[in-house]
């Protein structure tokens, strides 16, 4: 499968890092020196949640004024999501769980998407709709490494971006699954960090996280 859904077409986002920066933006005066501090860590993929009145300003500032940022929005929940995603020239989108509304939307689009998953069912509405890389969620609370190994038995072909749960202590034993083409997490800019300004403090936390190893047969 080649299509805008599938692995093959993430596989040269996600080797320019082996982490996703989740972050959430509060502020957007904040979006453009917090995206800058994880480029020049080595983080340049990063995941902006919709979570605020301020993701999609703040995304739109990335996407203009940090040309080295390659800018998923997280969060998705809705086909009206989907659409405003879109319009803001994001480079892919990605929801923490799926639904059929979302999937069927999602299919018919042009946007690269990773929907999320628990369970094998979850995983096998993905994959009758085309979707074949999906984001585990929250990967540690669902059961952690155990239960995504359970999964890859009937699923061999599907690969995971796992998210929840996940830290710099426990990423690089992440990492070092064949199945796993990179993995999300808030550690990197957490909030206190972003609302202080601490963009050193960022900066170091990417650089570490880019540094962390991980399976040559992800990718």
């Amino acid at each position: 499968m080649t299509s805008a859904k599938s692995p093959a077409h993430f596989n040269q986002l996600f080797k320019l890092a082996p982490v996703v920066p989740v972050i959430t933006i509060e502020n957007a005066r904040d979006a453009v020196p917090l995206a800058r501090a994880l480029v020049a860590g080595g983080l340049p993929v990063v995941e902006v949640t919709l979570r605020t009145a301020a993701a999609v300003d703040a995304a739109r500032a990335i996407i203009a004024d940090v040309k080295d940022a390659v800018v998923g929005i997280g969060t998705v929940l809705s086909p009206r999501d989907l659409e405003t995603v879109a319009k803001m020239g994001a480079a892919f989108a990605i929801s923490p769980g799926q639904s059929i509304e979302l999937l069927e939307a999602a299919s018919s689009a042009d946007l690269p998407f990773v929907p999320g998953v628990q369970t094998a069912s979850d995983l096998l509405a993905c994959i009758t709709r085309g979707f074949d890389l999906v984001k585990f969620f929250p990967a540690v609370p669902a059961g952690g490494l155990a239960a995504l190994n359970a999964l890859t038995g009937p699923f061999p072909n599907v690969r995971f971006c796992p998210t929840g749960g996940i830290g710099q202590d426990n990423a690089g034993e992440w990492l070092t699954h064949p199945k796993i083409v990179a993995v999300g997490g808030s550690w990197v800019a957490p909030a206190s960090d972003i609302k202080a300004g601490n963009w050193a403090a960022i900066e170091a936390r990417a650089k570490a996280a880019a540094a962390l190893p991980r399976s040559p047969l992800a990718s």
